[in-house]
Parts: C-alpha cells; structure tokens; sequence
C-alpha cells in the first residue's frame, strides 16, 4: 500500500531532509510513500484534498502558522494523522487541541524519525484506513469514517449521508454505498434507509429510532432488521 504524506514546512532544507528520510525508510523496509511538500499553511489549506494517510506540519512558518493550520484542517478533515515538525517542544505540546498525534523535534535525526513513523505507521495499520470512505462533494472532497454514518438515505439519484458530522449528498446509487459498509453493523429498515445500529435507541411499532430521529420500517424488513440488531447487540434488544 502506497501511504500519501503531505509535508508543510516552509524551509527547503528540512522538507529536503524529511523527504530524504521518507525515501530511506522506504528502502530499508519494502514499502512506499508519495510525498507532496506544501511551502506553507495556506497554500496547504487552499490546495487540500483529504486523501492524505499523514500531515508532517512546522509550527513556526510565515502567514498561518502550524497550530492554526492545523485548527481549519480539522474543519477538513477531522482523521488525517498530524505530526508536528518544530524546534520549540513546548508548543508542539499544544497539539492535543488539534488532536495531533505525535510531534518531533528539529533538527530531526533519522533514528527519531524511523521511531515516529514506526508509531504512525502501526496506528494506521490498526485503524485501518482504507476502510475510510471518500465522498464525491459538491464543493470538494470528504473523508469520513464509517462509524461517523448514522444513516444513508436514498433519494432519487442521490445517497445521503447522515453522519454526526453532518449530512452529505453525493451522486451514486444506495446499492454501491452499501457495498462499502460493514454488513453486520448496517442494515435496511426499508429500501430507503440504511442504518448504522450503532446508533438505535428504540423501535416502536413500524418506527426505528436513531440518533433521536424517527424513520420507517417496512414490513416486509421489519422482522429481519429486528433479528440483525437483536444480533448484533447480543440478544439485548
């Protein structure tokens, strides 16, 4: 699996040699990296597509700096992994506002680097990323994690995605949404709605509750959607 890394510093030298140790690293250990350099934090904010597996982010650059980057990324994307590059540890440590995960000190030796990367590395490989979905915006692209999706709706030639994030529109059809998802934590209640039972609180006659809104159960589902989450919950429902 190719890992796409976006790296945001603006001086030549350090992205030059956090490139080159990306580059060693992936020698040394049979596996690739596409690497794409930002020179700042608003050339990264305006140009950002969230397909990235990780962000490597100076602190201290001209215009937005790191921390404030870092804060209308997550606006973006909200599960890209972030490592802060800087040379003052102690606002690197502010990072948890920005649900950075790890941060290295400059100037960066490539020992301290393989140990960060072996540790985002083993983070991604046990969130396994690629189960994240990419949506097809009007306004852009977003990546969200399935467990975010509270339920899909179908309308017309559109799936929406309710999501606690928000609700998203996307051009496609319920059928290929759903080849996307996790079978044993998503079910039809009907042939509109696709829900994550996770998410379900109750259910009242022909009425499902989830996440405190009220959607229809089809008859004909009805005993199947109800084996599933009685299933799924252990026989608790």
């Amino acid at each position: 699996m190719v890992r796409r890394i976006a790296i945001v510093e603006d001086q030549n030298e350090e992205a030059e040699r956090l490139a080159s140790y990306f580059d060693r690293y992936s020698k040394e250990n049979d596996c690739s990296f596409l690497i794409t350099r930002f020179e700042d934090g608003d050339s990264f904010l305006a140009r950002y597509q969230p397909y990235f597996d990780v962000v490597f982010m100076d602190i201290m650059m001209p215009g937005t700096n790191g921390l404030e980057t870092a804060r209308e990324l997550r606006k973006i994307d909200s599960s890209v992994t972030l490592v802060f590059v800087t040379n003052m540890a102690r606002f690197a440590i502010r990072g948890y506002e920005v649900e950075a995960f790890d941060f290295v000190v400059k100037p960066v030796t490539y020992q301290n680097f393989v140990i960060k990367l072996n540790r985002v590395l083993a983070k991604l490989k046990n969130e396994q990323r690629n189960t994240y979905i990419l949506l097809n915006l009007a306004d852009g692209k977003k990546r969200i994690s399935p467990a975010q999706i509270k339920y899909l709706e179908v309308n017309g030639h559109k799936v929406i995605y309710h999501t606690t994030e928000g609700t998203y529109p996307v051009y496609g059809s319920m059928k290929s949404a759903e080849e996307q998802l996790n079978p044993s934590v998503f079910s039809r209640c009907n042939n509109c709605y696709l829900i994550n039972l996770n998410y379900v609180s109750a259910i009242n006659g022909l009425t499902v509750t989830v996440d405190g809104e009220a959607l229809q159960i089809s008859r004909s589902r009805k005993n199947a959607f109800i084996q599933q989450l009685n299933e799924f919950l252990g026989g608790n429902f």
